[in-house]
């Protein structure tokens, strides 16, 4: 079936056509090698082609039967481009050791882009793109061969046996080489063939189990009623990891249904399951995770401010996680606790969501291996958007998707704000595709109507907060009072770090001495972000564009104060001689900010340029009756100190094409602001092409 894709499958529309340019076959006819000059036609974009100087793309594959062995190997690799990019794949098709009616199929591939014309990017999406197609279409493609036979009556194929000349060595039994559990191929009375599923890449080892010993089966009523329905394959898969981690593993054998978890995220591919599941158990054990419910108890901060908690179960009888994200001040809580803490609180919940998967299991009598996570966004605001907030967010999301595979069921957003797609564009990459199949996104009140949270939760254990009757325990949240908050030296002293040591810079700004950044804008559109504290005295924000650089950036010398800056620099860029509206333009109206502030804000550039971020002393006004100063601010300037403010900022600059699809809302989420925002500042702006909050 196989061969009959050569010289041209009209089912693979790139394969153009091929060649034979060797072939050998041993005398005995158990050996059979044919290699071939294949021509592909590449989906890629024209430009692409005309670049590269191609039209076609040659592979060179090399097909290896031994109907001794009763095994397929093919081999391929590029010939095009050679030098440039390195793609080999294997594929090899194999007699099951167990069971002769299995087929065994493998299949792997690997891609190493040297250079492409400053393309490489764009080569490795077009290849990887290609191959899960190709993947994909070897089941359609090995049926369609297979039936063609079958309609042909050709439905057996028989062994091959040696010459009578060879009758010693037909008596010698040949050691077949262990491989991984596959399916049955269809016989003509069956229409059904190999499934997605079935398509593995792994190896054994001879230590494995066999058909015949003890454990090479597990109890039918077990099955049922702790890990669901199983395939044979799927079955076979689960007892040889388990017997390999009981034979190679020190210390404590996980469940079989959490060795199941780690089989399902890698489509039971037993070396790949294998591999995160070691470096889990070693993960869990560096960091005591087994231990954590019982040794560690979360601080006081968390209990109070952190807006999440058990609530009952779904209707499937997952366990259900409440998270009001949008009342939850993640700022407050980093800064307060560190990371670390947060992480550690995070994975205490995912521990006791498998605790409470177990109970379940025993409540509802059928397995129950995942939860289910409502996460209402009402009040999500560009507070929210803390970088090093989403940042810690980001690490938390690497670490749950790294040691608890397969255990979301499913992710209900309700409330989704006009913001949300911003902060999606931020997580949605750290996400596993198979995670994100399982995101239900609801704006606004859509999830009262139909296809809402009455299909997947009982009307009785609706939250009130969302409508429902039910009393939820579950902290309000709520804004984490700065007294908490830790300085780097006390979060450091406990081995806790922030992301503010290494991303936030610390300014110092003098009455006459401004603090200014230069940012350098290529391609319109795009959208500069900022984060800042105002950590001494009081200050004006300004945004400036020039068409022009300024000169070299000099630190200002502080004579005029006499007064050394140890705790922040102070960079001028702006020239004296310069005039604004000739020069430099305004491209957002001042923001004044008070001592103890937290401003976050961004602004999508209309111009290419230069765009100069100004923190600019704000000095007080005088008298509005009278031109005389004010008594205080005639004892203010008799202090030096009172001269100076000091911020601690983060800037980025988020490319168009990297922010396209959420700009709209970005430039609009204004109002949508909640009173978790509103309680942080005595005023926000908002522009057309800007946003500012606190």
């Amino acid at each position: 079936a196989y061969e009959r894709r050569f010289p041209t499958c009209p089912l693979i529309p790139m394969f153009v056509a091929s060649d034979t340019v060797n072939e050998y076959k041993s005398e005995d006819e158990a050996i059979h090698v044919i290699e071939r000059r294949c021509k592909l036609d590449i989906d890629a974009p024209r430009l692409l082609k005309k670049i590269a100087g191609v039209d076609y793309v040659y592979f060179v594959q090399k097909n290896s039967l031994n109907r001794r062995e009763r095994t397929l190997h093919i081999e391929a690799y590029n010939e095009t481009f050679s030098n440039r990019v390195i793609i080999n794949e294997h594929c090899s098709y194999t007699v099951h050791p167990d069971n002769e009616d299995w087929t065994c199929f493998e299949q792997s591939a690997s891609l190493d882009i040297k250079s492409f014309f400053g393309f490489e990017s764009t080569v490795e999406k077009i290849a990887m793109k290609q191959y899960t197609s190709n993947i994909k279409k070897g089941k359609e493609i090995i049926e369609y061969y297979l039936k063609q036979l079958e309609e042909e009556g050709i439905t057996f194929v028989p062994r091959w046996t040696p010459p009578v000349t060879c009758k010693s060595e037909s008596s010698t039994s040949h050691p077949r080489r262990p491989v991984s559990p596959a399916v049955n191929i269809p016989d003509s009375s069956t229409k059904e063939g190999l499934s997605n599923k079935e398509i593995l890449n792994t190896s054994s080892s001879p230590t494995e189990p066999t058909a015949g010993t003890p454990d090479d089966k597990l109890d039918a009523d077990y099955i049922k009623r702790y890990l669901g329905d199983l395939t044979p394959m799927q079955e076979s898969c689960l007892i040889r990891l388990r017997q390999w981690l009981q034979e190679t593993h020190k210390g404590k054998i996980p469940k079989d249904e959490h060795i199941l978890r780690f089989l399902r995220a890698r489509d039971f591919n037993i070396d790949k399951a294998r591999e995160i599941l070691c470096q889990s158990l070693t993960w869990r054990k560096q960091h005591q995770v087994d231990y954590i419910l019982d040794t560690w108890n979360p601080p006081q901060v968390l209990q109070d401010y952190y807006a999440g908690g058990w609530h009952h179960h779904d209707k499937d009888g997952r366990p259900l996680y409440v998270l009001r994200l949008g009342q939850m001040d993640t700022k407050g809580l980093v800064r307060a606790l560190g990371e670390e803490a947060l992480l550690r609180y995070v994975l205490s919940i995912n521990e006791e969501g498998l605790r409470r998967c177990e109970e379940n299991t025993k409540v509802f009598g059928r397995p129950i291996s995942s939860w289910t996570c409502l996460v209402d966004l009402e009040g999500l605001n560009m507070r929210h958007l803390w970088r090093p907030g989403v940042k810690a967010l980001l690490r938390i999301i690497e670490v749950v998707e790294a040691n608890y595979p397969e255990t979301l069921g499913r992710l209900l957003i309700l409330r989704a704000p006009r913001v949300f797609p911003v902060l999606w564009t931020l997580v949605s990459p750290f996400i596993d595709d198979n995670t994100r199949k399982k995101f239900l996104i609801y704006a606004g009140n859509d999830y009262q109507g139909p296809g809402g949270l009455l299909d997947y939760i009982d009307k009785e254990i609706i939250p009130d907060f969302l409508g429902g009757e039910c009393m939820c325990e579950v902290p309000e949240g709520g804004l984490v009072p700065k007294s908490l908050y830790r300085t780097a030296e006390e979060l450091e002293n406990e081995d806790i770090k922030l992301w503010t040591e290494t991303i936030y810079q610390s300014a110092s700004v003098f009455k006459g001495a401004p603090h200014e950044v230069l940012i350098q804008i290529v391609d319109a559109s795009s959208v500069i972000t900022w984060d800042f504290d105002v950590c001494k005295g009081d200050i004006v924000f300004n945004i400036f564009h020039s068409k022009r650089a300024p000169q070299p950036p000099k630190k200002d010398s502080l004579g005029a104060h006499s007064i050394t800056s140890p705790g922040g620099n102070n960079v001028q860029l702006i020239d004296k001689v310069w005039q604004l509206g000739c020069d430099y333009s305004m491209v957002e109206s001042p923001l004044i900010c008070k001592e103890g502030e937290s401003v976050q804000g961004s602004h999508v550039t209309r111009w290419p340029g230069f765009y100069i971020l100004q923190w600019k002393f704000h000095s007080m006004p005088a008298c509005a009756t009278t031109n005389l100063p004010r008594v205080d601010d005639v004892l203010a300037s008799l202090q030096v100190s009172s001269h100076k403010c000091k911020v601690m900022y983060y800037t980025e600059v988020i490319g168009s094409e990297d922010f396209r699809g959420s700009m709209t809302s970005l430039e609009s989420s204004h109002s949508g602001f909640s009173q978790l925002s509103a309680a942080t500042t005595s005023s926000s702006q908002s522009h057309s092409s800007s946003m500012i909050s606190r």
